[in-house]
């Protein structure tokens, strides 16, 4: 170091020490990490409208609100629940997950719990629009969501599930009458299974 100082007083090269500045990739992605393309609000309008028979414009009215709450999504599960309520009650289903970049379809259960002021029973056709989903596997897990939706005949209703940032929006239409507030979850498996919790 004193030979480095005495050059640069007696203008004498000395030893110079090289620092090399190391890149940080801090907030970038994984190189590990591929980008996950996701559907357009008019592909979506089309699979909804297709999948409940309902007109392409009462597909968009239900969904222009959740693409302005959560943009396009990653994916979506088309299937059929059934679901009863005194109190207490239970809901299952089965469906085919559509992911953008996945090959083939992957079947889907679901089932799950509830409480609160809710009363009667409904079949459903659901579809569920995916978002944040990088990981086939962070999907079977539990998903909270509170639910407020009244059940008419012929009507559509949405509410939000979220669980590690990940977040399901399900798509009910069905027959029959379920009115009320009701807090559960629902656990998605690739399994059926019976037990709700």
């Amino acid at each position: 170091m004193r030979g480095g100082i005495a050059g640069l007083v007696l203008g004498v090269p000395g030893p110079v020490i090289a620092q090399t500045k190391q890149p940080t990739d801090y907030g970038q992605p994984s190189t590990y990490s591929e980008p996950v393309e996701s559907y357009s609000q008019d592909e979506i309008v089309d699979a909804v409208s297709d999948f409940f028979g309902v007109t392409a414009e009462a597909a968009a009215s239900v969904l222009e609100r959740v693409f302005s709450d959560l943009g396009r999504p990653v994916g979506y599960i088309a299937g059929e629940e059934v679901a009863g309520a005194a109190g207490i009650g239970l809901r299952y289903g089965e469906g085919y997950l559509t992911l953008r970049g996945l090959s083939e379809r992957q079947k889907v259960y679901w089932r799950g719990p509830s409480i609160g002021f809710d009363a009667g029973g409904n079949a459903s056709r659901v579809f569920v629009l995916v978002y944040n989903l990088d990981d086939l596997d962070r999907l079977y897990q539990r998903f909270p969501g509170v639910e407020g939706t009244a059940y008419f005949v012929a009507g559509l209703g949405v509410n939000y599930q979220r669980a590690d940032n990940i977040t399901l929006a399900p798509i009910r239409s069905g027959v029959g009458l379920r009115a009320g507030a009701n807090i559960g979850y629902l656990a998605y498996s690739r399994r059926r299974a019976w037990l709700p919790f």
